[in-house]
């Protein structure tokens, strides 16, 4: 029994950035009520919009039996919210309402009617997560993380067949876990660590990467026509299509009403037609993207960003390093690895070794069964790891490079976009992040407490006290957003490179492009909470 609700998230690595809201149903959605069941109706909050993070905790905490999906504190876990309240249970598309960070009082009383309709399905959820939980020791399973691999399975399991039986439950959980477990195929983070520390192939895959980056070529070609010139220090197709993405993704979703780059829309002002490779290749946008391609301007990026930075340059290209891509001055040869990766220890992405590559592909795959076996994934990884942008396909290339001019015109704090800004594009992105009730925050600290965006140490107050390290941190980050926004661009690119996946069209590159924007925003939205939720803990603990 394997349930497919955990891979509506995204391609690839894209898929640790996607949402809850925009995860899909999956099986099993629609019984979380069970068939027939009435909405009941909920206590009325306070009038006024109210934070919905606060509405959730508060109506999390009147259910019992959920203690294996809360927090210490008592509240929902964050995987909980992501991968069971939003897509299966509140379902934002279908309650638009409930969405967004703030809710009225109409929005946070159906809010708390959903949760409560789906009380009895989210107990059994616990229940059987804590079985499955039980039986993965006994059959001592270390690969991933149970509540990514779990929690919808769960749902579903409680949705079809209620709380586990006593008599069957611990064979349908044994069941459960041998199906999700082994569509792996021995596509796991332990035979990839195997396969890198063998000692028969260590000297070969050595030699691979070796020849592979000494193969390079180092190029700073301009990732332009020579006679389309420069506007604003951006290539003018950068700048077209830069223009038309918005306006692609707005048309394609009035037409169609679905942000799924798998269905097109032929009434798409930039959707022109095809090419034999699926390319876009009409009027506007449609037609400077193909060009860029064909131009083979992404690998001329890439490229550029191998060798060092030209002063002499009319607009000198921002170097790797520049760009929150790798901390040397150049990138250097990737390390082959073979030790022991974790997520939250990856470093840049250019300075990443092979194993760290591969082990993200794995650890973010919800089907790994349409992955390539580990050997091949290792030996296409020393290639892609050596090629421009660590890209293989031309089209994500001219993705990244459209990226770079997108990211540097970004000023979430205010201020003119620059000289690569002014786009559609940069309008659209600017004015949301800017309305972000964080950036304010974080521009009120960082005047308040004087925090110096080349003081690597963080704020400090008054007498060299560090204060509010993580909100002067953001602050920091919100001076050079184009770092972490390119860090997630090359992530989902990446993803989409290791399942051959091409950037088809204005739309796709708009969705990936805007997506990564919305991943950065809610980042710093997370963060920002709990730093504003620590603080008062801090405080009584220095007054004590």
């Amino acid at each position: 029994m394997r349930t497919d609700a955990g891979a509506a998230g995204g391609t690839g690595t894209e898929a640790g950035a996607k949402t809850g809201a925009e995860a899909g149903a999956g099986p099993g959605a629609e019984a979380g009520a069970g068939p027939g069941a009435e909405v009941p109706r909920a206590r009325a909050p306070s009038r006024g919009a109210r934070p919905r993070a606060m509405v959730l905790d508060e109506v999390w905490r009147e259910l019992d039996g959920v203690g294996p999906l809360s927090g210490p504190q008592g509240g929902p876990l964050s995987r909980t919210v992501k991968l069971l309240l939003d897509p299966l249970v509140i379902r934002p598309l279908l309650h638009p309402q409930c969405a967004g960070p703030l809710v009225t009082a109409e929005g946070a009383a159906l809010l708390a009617a959903l949760i409560h309709a789906s009380a009895d399905a989210l107990r059994a959820t616990a229940a059987w997560f804590t079985l499955l939980k039980q039986v993965r020791r006994g059959l001592r399973i270390t690969e991933g993380n149970p509540q990514d691999l779990y929690f919808q399975l769960c749902f579903e399991l409680a949705a079809t067949q209620g709380p586990p039986a006593p008599a069957t439950g611990g064979r349908t959980a044994e069941e459960a876990l041998r199906e999700t477990h082994g569509s792996a195929q021995g596509r796991t983070t332990r035979a990839l660590r195997e396969y890198l520390t063998d000692p028969a192939h260590t000297t070969a895959l050595a030699s691979a990467l070796d020849t592979a980056w000494a193969a390079r070529t180092v190029e700073p070609a301009p990732c332009v026509r020579p006679d389309e010139g420069r506007e604003g220090g951006t290539p003018v197709e950068i700048r077209t299509v830069l223009d038309a993405c918005p306006a692609g993704r707005s048309a394609g979703t009035r037409d169609s009403g679905s942000r799924n780059s798998g269905s097109r829309n032929s009434g798409s002002r930039d959707s022109g037609s095809r090419d034999s490779g699926g390319r876009w290749s009409g009027a506007g946008g449609g037609a400077a993207l193909a060009r860029l391609v064909a131009d083979h301007a992404g690998t001329a990026a890439g490229r550029a960003l191998w060798g060092a930075r030209r002063e002499s340059e009319p607009t000198p290209t921002p170097s790797a390093r520049e760009l929150g891509l790798t901390r040397h001055p150049v990138p250097v040869r990737p390390g082959l690895g073979g030790g022991s990766a974790s997520t939250s220890a990856l470093g840049l992405p250019f300075d990443r070794t092979v194993h760290e590559r591969v082990f993200t592909v794995l650890q973010t795959s919800s089907d790994r069964a349409g992955l390539a076996p580990v050997p091949e994934l290792v030996r296409h990884e020393i290639a892609r790891s050596c090629a421009p942008w660590a890209l293989t396909d031309e089209s994500l290339r001219v993705a990244a490079t459209v990226g770079v001019q997108l990211a540097l015109g970004l000023r979430p704090l205010g201020g003119q976009p620059g000289a690569d800004g002014g786009t559609g594009a940069h309008r659209a992105i600017n004015s949301r992040w800017r309305r972000e009730a964080y950036v304010l925050q974080a521009r009120r600290l960082a005047v308040d407490l004087g925090a110096d965006a080349s003081d690597p140490s963080g704020a400090s107050g008054p007498g060299g006290v560090a204060v509010a390290e993580p909100l002067a941190r953001i602050a920091r980050e919100l001076r050079t957003p184009w770092r972490a926004y390119l860090r997630r661009l090359w992530v989902r690119l990446h993803g989409r490179d290791v399942r051959d996946v091409p950037m088809t069209g204005v739309e796709e590159l708009w969705n990936v492009l805007d997506g990564v924007a919305r991943s950065v925003i809610l980042d710093h939205r997370g963060r920002v909470r709990h730093a504003l939720s620590a603080r008062p803990a801090a405080t009584e603990g220095t007054a004590s």
